[in-house]
């Protein structure tokens, strides 16, 4: 899952070829644990994997000279790459072997590494695979608390669940770079709370005319180039 970047502070995800296409190209891993007889809730998947994501950006290790930070540098000055594979068992312990965030929420663990070249993921990662993400939540998800952060997914477009958790990672990662520098650490402190919610189709002109941070596909996976999946609505954006 491909999508144009830009560095923060800047308006990303609105062109389609620029210098970053020329940079070597990395790639943000995101697992999820999807054992056989106790797969997550999609919902919670989705929110848990944009939360990993928050995590990352905001751990020491990738900023400054952290150890990751290099990483995480190269990795936002090219496209910015997230791809979502599955692991169970032994493959999901393996992992555990390489440096990692792990980040729980009521039904779903999400694993976020720190970036890695595009041609070279590591072999416990390479062998995982990207299908069979497909998941259900077991009842409609409750609306979103007052005053919480909402990743707004196009009502138009039908993506798995691994693209559209790539999708939420992405919406809340053009949040965090969007906020000021209080606002967040005020995020950061209570945990990076957030909901992951369909927008409702009489809305969705509205919220991607708003003003608000607006995912823009590349359109190397399931759908068209230029689709506009997320759109990111924090508080403190408004």
């Amino acid at each position: 899952m491909s999508h144009v970047p830009a560095s923060p502070g800047t308006s990303p995800f609105q062109s389609t070829h620029n210098s970053r296409d020329e940079a070597p190209q990395f790639v943000l891993p995101l697992v999820v644990r999807i054992e056989r007889g106790a797969p997550p809730a999609r919902t919670d998947a989705l929110e848990t994997a944009a939360r990993a994501v928050l995590v990352l950006l905001g751990d020491e290790r990738a900023d400054g000279d952290g150890e990751w930070a290099e990483a995480v540098r190269n990795w936002q000055d090219a496209r910015i790459r997230k791809v979502v594979r599955r692991a169970r068992g032994a493959e999901w312990r393996r992992a555990e072997a390489l440096p990692r965030i792990t980040v729980s929420g009521a039904s779903a663990e999400v694993r976020v590494f720190p970036p890695v070249p595009l041609d070279g993921w590591p072999k416990e990662l390479a062998k995982l695979q990207v299908s069979g993400t497909e998941l259900d939540d077991p009842e409609p998800p409750a609306a979103p608390g007052a005053g919480q952060p909402v990743l707004w997914l196009n009502p138009d477009l039908t993506m798995s669940a691994g693209k559209a958790m790539a999708q939420a990672g992405h919406g809340a990662q053009l949040a965090w770079w969007a906020l000021p520098a209080a606002a967040r650490a005020a995020w950061r402190a209570a945990g990076h709370p957030l909901a992951v919610r369909t927008a409702a189709p009489a809305d969705w002109d509205r919220l991607t005319g708003s003003g608000l941070p607006v995912v823009r596909d590349a359109g190397f996976t399931e759908i068209a180039p230029g689709s506009c999946t997320v759109v990111a609505d924090h508080p403190a954006l408004r």
